[in-house]
């Protein structure tokens, strides 16, 4: 089981942090919507939940709660820009179809 962050996204998440003057790590997850089922969730964490799994990567602690860890398990987060846009990009080896705006999936 695990979550990782290619070193881009691994800085970007660092510089936020440090801009926000406060916060442990990022907390990973899924939720129910979409045209597909499930859609990514993606916050600042201040403090850990009991509850939370943990992953370290290149610095960052990715944390993730149990249910949302088997949609999401072996995931890597990236960092991209494209032009103008800039943003997470989620390589999930569990995902079968996405829909066509690419805000939902199902695995």
């Amino acid at each position: 089981m695990s979550i990782t962050l290619t070193e881009k996204a691994a800085e970007h998440v660092s510089r936020y942090i440090e801009k926000r003057g406060k916060g442990v790590g990022i907390r990973f997850g899924v939720r129910t919507t979409g045209c597909s089922g499930l859609a990514y969730k993606l916050e600042f964490v201040d403090s850990a939940l009991p509850e939370d799994l943990e992953f370290q990567s290149h610095g960052v602690t990715v944390f993730v709660d149990p249910k949302s860890l088997p949609y999401i398990d072996g995931t890597q987060l990236d960092f991209a820009r494209e032009g103008l846009n800039e943003g997470f990009k989620f390589n999930n080896p569990n995902v079968k179809s996405e829909c066509g705006c690419g805000e939902s999936f199902q695995v």
